[in-house]
């Protein structure tokens, strides 16, 4: 299958998974042109947002992010289109909906309802309330800084093995997307296309049988492409009281998760099942992502 000759400029993160996969290993393991992992694709270019239609063929998008993150992104999308006068922009950039037309999208919020209890439940009855509190009056940024305490002493790791526990309904919402052909070519993403992207890449590799290595490898690749904006998205995380260990990738992440699936569920098949993927519904995404 031809890919296309170089990746997108202004979709951070961005790559395909079979091809980077099928290098890592020196092997036609997967299928390329099919499975694209980035960060968010809003602020896209007119040119890149045609490119993901026309020569990737993106047929779907998975957005793996929170209500407290597009209405933030949405904000942004604004005071973009506020200063397009002071700041040369092309008409075209300035117009474009934060959607592209011709693409079919997925809202999943992967840190949800189950999420959240799970945070909430480690906060203390004072912290409980005056989350509660923020949250009735609007303050979304004010509430999540009361869990972010909690969020530092999880970790990444801890944080990412608790989410393949409490989140199993929205994993089954993503390989539901995954095992429907008309789904393909997808772009699956967060706000940064590292953690929770990482996270739901990672089992679909593991469910094809790709070796922790190279998984490894494809997880870790997004802190030298996330280079650029690192210093951003430190001062943003700061501003909800996260440190800068949230703007990179942990060496080890990839083998605790796969560790702890192992351990806890026995291998990535009987977890998938236990969040409701069936084994005909895993053999569908083999079946589509197999070289």
């Amino acid at each position: 299958m031809n890919t296309p000759s170089s990746p997108l400029k202004s979709v951070p993160n961005f790559r395909d998974v079979g091809a980077f996969i099928n290098n890592a290993t020196g092997s036609n393991r997967l299928k390329t042109g099919l499975l694209y992992r980035g960060a968010r694709p809003d602020e896209a270019s007119f040119q890149d947002r045609q490119r993901l239609v026309n020569e990737y063929k993106i047929k779907s998008i998975v957005d793996l992010r929170t209500k407290t993150e597009h209405i933030e992104q949405a904000q942004k999308r604004d005071a973009n289109i506020k200063a397009s006068a002071a700041i040369p922009q092309s008409n075209n950039d300035v117009a474009e909906p934060l959607k592209i037309p011709g693409i079919n999208y997925h809202e999943i919020n992967f840190n949800g309802s189950a999420f959240s209890r799970m945070l909430i439940s480690k906060l203390t009855w004072m912290e409980f309330f005056r989350l509660i509190g923020l949250m009735m009056f609007g303050y979304r940024v004010q509430g999540i800084r009361i869990l972010a305490p909690h969020m530092e002493s999880m970790g990444l790791q801890g944080l990412a093995t608790a989410s393949l526990d409490v989140c199993k309904a929205e994993v089954k919402e993503v390989f539901e997307v995954y095992a429907d052909e008309s789904s393909w070519p997808l772009l699956i993403h967060c706000t940064q296309g590292k953690d929770r992207t990482g996270l739901t890449v990672m089992l679909a590799l593991f469910l094809c049988g790709i070796e922790v290595e190279p998984v490894e490898e494809d997880y870790l690749l997004s802190g030298p492409e996330l280079e650029p904006e690192r210093e951003g998205r430190i001062k943003e995380i700061a501003s909800i009281g996260l440190s800068e260990q949230f703007a990179s990738c942990p060496q080890d992440l990839v083998q605790v998760v796969h560790q702890h699936i192992q351990t806890k569920y026995g291998g990535v098949e009987s977890y998938l099942e236990a969040a409701g993927v069936d084994r005909e519904m895993q053999q569908r995404v083999k079946d589509i992502l197999l070289a």
